[in-house]
């Protein structure tokens, strides 16, 4: 027996949609999806499974990008990916050794190294590093071992190329090629240690990581297409501030399940606790689009304003508005 028919409508809805976010913003398909899906399943399950998926999409995200645009690209992403290899096989090594029973440790370990990520990065902070290749070294065997214990990476590695002011193709080249990277290790390490033969068997059925495989994949057939198609016609930034904010409300609500599972937190205080993450990630970007409307005005010429908010013009030889 597979998995019931509600997780399986609800993973390939969860999976329609982050991938939907990933063609838009060029990631985002863990980051949205896995702590939701770790609510219902491990990460046993879920990890090979999300890993297979995203190392066939930013395949197709880095040929999108171009032959030119990786190649330019290339030498800034190099001192990220090399210590992704030795980050990704050291994840791999902890999250086999892991029970497969639901950890719950696991899971606080990823919503509470992902929610201040988000946060930072909902917050649009720009702060270009200036000896780039020196941070990329630390950064990508970080990135490396998060990914392969997590399957998420695209917080730090958008907080990171975004403060290094790259243009819109040179970001999602970059990220394309890091995350091209981190998958494929990851699923080559994942393979020798026989994660994809795990199996789980719990109230949602019996699955193993090929069975999800096998219903997260479809969707992205659509997803992935239609956020390329329609990133074209919206302001990128603001999408994904918006996405960020809804982002932080997914790990915060996983975040405080668990410490009320692991922890014993009393629920009124992980509830409470969890409106406060809402209600921090809704100003942060309220803040953002008071500012960027404030902008968006102050570029409009004097004169188109005085005309936007004066009378009507007078009709020709008449002293009535028109």
């Amino acid at each position: 027996m597979g998995l019931v028919l509600e997780v399986m409508i609800l993973f390939a809805l969860l999976s329609l949609g982050a991938s939907f976010v990933n063609g838009a913003l060029g990631y985002g398909y863990s980051s949205i999806s896995t702590p939701l899906a770790l609510l219902v399943l491990v990460n046993k399950i879920v990890n090979p499974a999300y890993v297979l998926l995203e190392a066939m999409a930013n395949t197709v995200m880095a040929i999108v990008s171009g032959k030119k645009i990786l190649k330019a690209t290339f030498r800034r992403t190099l001192p990220i990916i090399v210590p992704i290899v030795p980050g990704a096989i050291l994840g791999s090594l902890v999250l086999a050794g892991l029970a497969t029973s639901a950890p719950n440790w696991a899971r606080f370990i990823v919503y509470a190294m992902i929610l201040p990520l988000i946060l930072l990065q909902a917050t649009g902070i720009r702060k270009s590093i200036k000896k780039e290749t020196h941070a990329g070294i630390p950064l990508g065997f970080g990135i490396g071992l998060l990914y392969s214990i997590t399957t998420i990476s695209g917080p730090p590695i958008a907080l990171f190329l975004n403060n290094q002011g790259l243009k819109r193709e040179e970001f999602k080249a970059s990220v394309a090629q890091v995350r091209i990277t981190e998958s494929y290790i990851t699923c080559v390490a994942y393979y020798f240690l026989g994660l994809f033969g795990t199996k789980s068997i719990g109230w949602f059925g019996s699955i193993t990581p090929i069975q999800l495989f096998e219903v997260i994949a479809p969707p992205v057939l659509i997803g992935l297409p239609l956020g390329m198609i329609i990133a074209r016609h919206l302001n990128i930034e603001t999408f994904r501030r918006i996405c960020m904010s809804f982002d932080a409300w997914i790990v915060g609500f996983g975040f405080t399940r668990v410490l009320v599972t692991f922890f014993s937190v009393n629920i009124n205080l992980a509830n409470a606790l969890y409106a406060g993450i809402v209600v921090l990630s809704l100003l942060i970007l309220y803040r953002y689009l008071v500012t960027r409307t404030k902008s968006e005005y102050e570029r409009v010429p004097i004169a188109t304003r005085e005309l936007q908010v004066s009378d009507p013009p007078l009709k020709p030889g008449s002293d009535q508005p028109s």
